[in-house]
């Protein structure tokens, strides 16, 4: 098979991916093998790439917004055939038996595994994903559309509600690209007013055709004072701009897994008053089950643009620079064939037509 792989994390712009030839994987006994349909482009998988975050696996395959269908499962794996069409998101693995997990804190279990650092992700024609982590993905929904809601969409609706809104309340939405927009379309369906701080004209006239009440740049001040905010932009200097935005007994949550510096924060003007300032790590699969069933009551969807699965690295290239509005996403351009497990030995490759 044909999966992308970080060879030399650094700029994406100078060879950090190389697309490869793969064996195909094999499932674990718990888990399934996957045929990805589609894959979204994450900020995470930049970060990857470039070194931002050190891979743990050497020449790893980014990608943890998948799409896909039942190719092959181990022979501890029950409830899922082939053809059952399924998605894997960034939490990969936990131990379930520490503390953090006992409590219903899995996202901070410290055995934790993730898809596209830990393990191998969806920039491929095939992935793997332990069965108990996989959500199950109803026919009828389109797999491009689908794709971001896998992480953009489960890490926002996290970072929504770490940031303890108050029903009706005045949300800031710092940086607006694949997860603000649409944790925003979550917010607005609650009833919240949206104020939007971002870079670029696209991003700005997208969180207005949303249904946000605002839409300025990064460093302006929102209309009103703001009862919570979201920083989705991994830039520390933006901490300090969103605290002082904040009304008393405000709250800020970061949602990214990577941040630059932040600058030392002076207590009386960004602090004090009782404002919190909250990070975001990773997500629970209660999260994502929330998220998914939110999602398809509000009708949250994704503003998407589409690259072939050979195009990966020109994807990250353009999410880089800011490039489009919303999100990228994979599109399985391969069309292999399916792989589905024998009773004994090796699987071997069949046709599936949908």
């Amino acid at each position: 098979m044909r999966a992308w792989a970080v060879v030399r994390p650094g700029p994406v712009e100078e060879g950090a991916l190389r697309f490869v030839e793969e064996p195909l994987p094999v499932p674990g006994d718990d888990e399934l093998l996957v045929q990805v349909r589609a894959c979204g482009v994450c900020r995470t998988d930049l970060h990857v790439a470039e070194g931002d975050l050190p891979v743990h696996r050497p020449e790893v395959t980014p990608g943890h917004e998948v799409v896909g269908v039942v190719a092959g499962f181990g022979a501890a794996v029950r409830g899922f055939a082939v053809g059952d069409r399924v998605g894997v998101a960034w939490l990969r693995r936990t131990d379930d038996t520490c503390g953090y997990c006992l409590r219903g804190a899995e996202n901070l279990c410290p055995h934790s595994e993730y898809t596209g650092w830990d393990a191998d992700g969806g920039y491929a024609e095939y992935t793997t994903v332990p069965a108990a982590f996989a959500y199950r993905l109803p026919e009828g929904l389109d797999d491009t559309a689908t794709a971001p809601l896998l992480c953009a969409g489960i890490i926002g609706y996290r970072a929504l509600r770490r940031a303890a809104l108050p029903p009706g309340g005045r949300l800031g939405l710092y940086g607006f690209g694949g997860s603000a927009h649409l944790c925003a379309q979550v917010a607005l369906a609650e009833g919240a007013t949206v104020h939007v701080l971002t870079r670029g004209a696209a991003a700005q006239r997208l969180a207005l055709e949303l249904g946000a009440a605002s839409a300025r740049g990064v460093q302006e001040r929102p209309p009103e004072p703001l009862d919570a905010a979201i920083l989705f932009a991994p830039a520390g200097d933006l901490v300090p701009v969103a605290l002082r935005a904040l009304d008393r007994g405000g709250v800020l949550s970061i949602a990214g897994i990577h941040l630059t510096d932040i600058p030392p924060l002076r207590y009386e003007s960004e602090l004090f008053y009782e404002k919190e300032l909250r990070s975001v790590t990773s997500n629970t699969r209660e999260d994502g089950r929330e998220f998914l069933a939110l999602a398809a009551r509000h009708g949250v969807h994704a503003t998407t643009h589409t690259y072939p699965l050979s195009g990966a690295d020109r994807a990250l290239t353009d999410l880089k620079h800011g490039r489009f509005d919303g999100a990228a996403v994979l599109v399985n351009d391969m069309a292999p064939g399916l792989v589905e497990p024998m009773k004994d030995g090796p699987r071997r490759s069949t046709t599936y037509d949908p």
